[in-house]
């Protein structure tokens, strides 16, 4: 039976070397004949994916089995490894995705000097952010903004501006999407005091999107409710965005419309409407 197998493999490899094209890649690979052998058949596929790839006009009409890959092997210590390799749209493609704005990125790069100054719905908060910036200090006792409004109409953008020039003062900022925040803290218990510490503490917090959240009474009482306690005793500035008026977000808190859950939905309310001024942005979707 060995005897066999080595016979069909002989025979498998002589076939192939008939190919001139498998040929030069054996040599190219530096391998000998006994090595070539093993890897008659990878060898082949190999040959027929760079063959694909020739004439292939773009990623939509590629025929190899991985799209956009050549299955190509690499030599290391006298043993062939193939792997898939990104033929030259993959990569155009990957390069492309690495450099499409992402939201992270972009909120990242905010500026006030870049803040649209054409738009005149959004004066009012541009000079609202103008004057905390220039009277802002870490000792002092300032309220932050609750900015609600429409969709896309760029509340979180204006508030990491004001926080990336007041990181350049030395201020700590942090940005969390409210949501995100309350799943991230239900899968990691080991990091949870810690996590919750640092919101409490850091300089500058705005909550994002608060009101996206499905609300959960762990989530209002055991998280929301002790941060907002902790930054407002301690005279830390929170700033929030929503898509909901401070009334809106009342209602929203207040889970199971019983007594008990009213009371608790006003007074994280009240709490908000003590950390920060309400103010309204109206203006054009941004991310159409």
């Amino acid at each position: 039976m060995e005897k066999y197998n080595e016979k069909a493999l002989k025979d498998s490899y002589r076939e192939a070397s008939t190919d001139k094209k498998f040929c030069a890649l054996v040599k190219k690979l530096g391998l000998k004949e006994e090595e070539a052998m093993k890897y008659t058949s990878s060898l082949e596929r190999t040959l027929t994916e760079l063959t694909n790839c020739h004439d292939c006009p773009g990623l939509i009409y590629c025929k190899n089995k991985l799209e956009g890959h050549i299955f190509y092997p690499q030599k290391e210590n006298n043993n062939l490894i193939f792997s898939y390799a990104p033929c030259k749209y993959q990569k155009e493609a990957l390069e492309q995705e690495k450099n499409k704005p992402t939201r992270e990125r972009e909120l990242a790069n905010a500026s006030m000097a870049d803040l649209d100054l054409t738009d005149k719905k959004r004066i009012h908060v541009i000079k609202w952010l103008k004057k905390f910036y220039d009277e802002y200090n870490t000792h002092g006792k300032f309220k932050g903004l609750y900015l609600h409004g429409n969709f896309g109409s760029g509340k979180t953008y204006f508030i990491a501006a004001l926080f990336n020039e007041l990181t350049k003062k030395r201020v700590t900022t942090e940005i969390v999407y409210f949501p995100e925040l309350l799943r991230d803290l239900k899968s990691d218990f080991d990091n949870f005091a810690d996590y919750i510490a640092y919101l409490e503490n850091v300089d500058l917090l705005l909550l994002d999107d608060i009101g996206a959240e499905r609300v959960t009474e762990w989530g209002r009482d055991e998280i929301l409710g002790p941060i907002l306690q902790k930054r407002m005793n301690n005279y830390k500035t929170t700033f929030f965005t929503s898509n909901l008026t401070i009334d809106e977000l009342e209602g929203h808190l207040n889970i199971n419309r019983y007594s008990d859950d009213e009371v608790k939905a006003r007074r994280l309310v009240e709490r908000i409407k003590e950390l920060t001024e309400d103010m309204e942005l109206i203006s054009e979707n941004r991310r159409k």
